[in-house]
């Protein structure tokens, strides 16, 4: 099959040079909560710098940009390793102490028709613990997932080996934090990529003393960025005097308490969005981050905690975004004269304008002379009626409006009549925007890699590889 096209839709302007970085060497305890592969192997070696991304796990690896996250780094990496003549290691932060299960639960693929399918791990209790995703196992129903996906995707010459390489990750007796960083481990570490597991009690231990410290810290929002398990799941902590309260269950926590957390149980323990950074940057020599838009958006309001923690802080860089566009889909955006962009809108307004573009120039000719001389004709009668009685102008600015409501109601009726005897056409865009924008958003936000994955096998990935490196300007 035809390798498809991997097309780059910048995200932001050219980033600012990466932070110059001291190049150190990594701690065992870091170390310890890396996952092996090459790119663990060269932070053990010696002093190095570190790109850094990451994303919360999720079902099937997630999104698309969760890989494009982590070529980013390893791509900008590989240019400053060239730049600098010094080490440089790409770190994919695997954020397993997230608690949104709504976002982590469940998976989109394109099924063997081209039709978008949504694959559900299970749902949260509404009055459920608010748990860690670390804390969330993959249990039994990871078995009916993967028989929908099984289902889902069409038979290829590639679909054993996908199906076995999440199979071999999303077991019953695993949580869903871990799943997600071995199957990234599994696809990124041949590449060089170091893929941590922020979540593990190694990488907590390192953590706990800066989280301790941040405990000082009082955002905007009047909370702490630090989190805390207690009788509510993961909860913000809010300042109280000598004792904090947390957001939502109202417990207390001396500071005799927090300490003795983050010496017994520092799993317990976690940073907000604003805090994680600064935590890569406590614990590897990062020298540059690689961030999607919103990140690209709120980073710099952490420059307080940076300060705050006595960390040097790195440089948030935009990571790549695309999309695969497919040879099937490239030929429908051919024979229609659309591109991409015509799929961004709800769905249907993209048909109904084609629709209206298939009226016959003769009726679509005659509608407009019939507007114009409705225009032309009610001008006059209220211009000659108003001599009569000026009472009765309203009676016919009314006529008017009805006169041509009534042209655009026939016209609603063609374009519907249009769109319904062309079958064809309809099934043709309702596949093209799932591929391109499902549910109205892009591609990379919504479809899995699994959906390309099964139809090209892993030279799409090396496809991908090769356009962020081209982009980045890696070699």
């Amino acid at each position: 099959m035809t390798m498809p096209r991997i097309v780059t839709t910048p995200i932001a302007g050219a980033p600012a040079a990466p932070a110059v970085g001291t190049p150190r060497r990594v701690s065992a305890d870091v170390l310890a909560a890396v996952m092996p592969g090459p790119g663990r192997e060269r932070l053990a070696a010696g002093e190095v710098l570190v790109v850094t991304t990451g994303q919360q796990p999720g079902l099937f690896t997630g999104p698309l940009y969760t890989i494009y996250k982590a070529l980013s780094a390893a791509a900008l990496a590989r240019r400053l390793e060239r730049e600098r003549n010094v080490p440089v290691v790409p770190v994919f932060w695997v954020a397993g102490d997230d608690h949104d299960f709504a976002e982590a639960n469940h998976v989109y693929v394109l099924n063997a028709g081209g039709e978008m399918v949504r694959i559900v791990l299970r749902a949260r209790p509404a009055d459920g613990l608010l748990l860690p995703l670390f804390r969330e196992p993959c249990g039994p129903e990871i078995g009916a997932a993967l028989e929908q996906l099984r289902a889902a995707l069409p038979d290829t010459e590639f679909k054993a080996d996908v199906l076995s390489w999440l199979e071999a990750s999303y077991r019953p007796d695993t949580n869903l934090a871990d799943a997600c960083a071995d199957a990234l481990n599994r696809l990124l570490a041949p590449r060089g990529i170091a893929v941590f597991r922020a979540h593990d009690p190694a990488a907590k231990r390192a953590a706990a003393p800066f989280l301790l410290r941040a405990l000082d810290v009082q955002l905007p929002d009047g909370l702490s960025p630090v989190l805390v398990e207690g009788s509510a799941g993961r909860d913000r902590l809010r300042g109280d005097g000598d004792a904090p309260v947390t957001r939502r269950s109202g417990e207390r926590f001396t500071p005799a308490a927090l300490q003795r957390i983050a010496a017994e149980s520092p799993e317990r323990l976690s940073p907000n969005v604003l805090l994680r950074p600064v935590i890569e940057a406590a614990l590897f020599p990062t020298v540059a981050y690689a961030a999607g838009p919103g990140e690209l958006d709120y980073l710099p309001e952490a420059a307080p905690l940076y300060a705050h923690l006595g960390v040097a802080s790195q440089t948030p860089v935009p990571r790549w975004s695309g999309f695969v566009l497919e040879s099937r889909v490239e030929k429908v955006l051919e024979r229609y004269g659309l591109t991409p962009a015509d799929f961004a809108g709800p769905p249907g307004a993209l048909e109904a304008r084609l629709a209206r573009d298939a009226v016959p120039p003769e009726v679509a000719d005659t509608l407009v002379r019939l507007r114009a001389e409705l225009d032309l004709y009610y001008e006059r009668l209220a211009t000659e009626i108003a001599r009569v009685d000026p009472t009765l102008e309203r009676s016919v600015q009314s006529a008017r409006n009805a006169a041509l409501g009534g042209t655009h109601d026939v016209e609603k009726k063609l374009v519907a009549s249009l769109k319904r005897g062309n079958e064809t056409l309809t099934g043709q865009l309702a596949r093209a925007r799932a591929a391109l924008a499902p549910d109205g958003k892009p591609q990379e936000r919504v479809l899995t890699l699994a959906s390309f994955l099964v139809r090209y096998g892993p030279g799409l990935v090396d496809a991908i590889e090769a356009e962020v490196a081209r982009w980045t300007g890696a070699p």
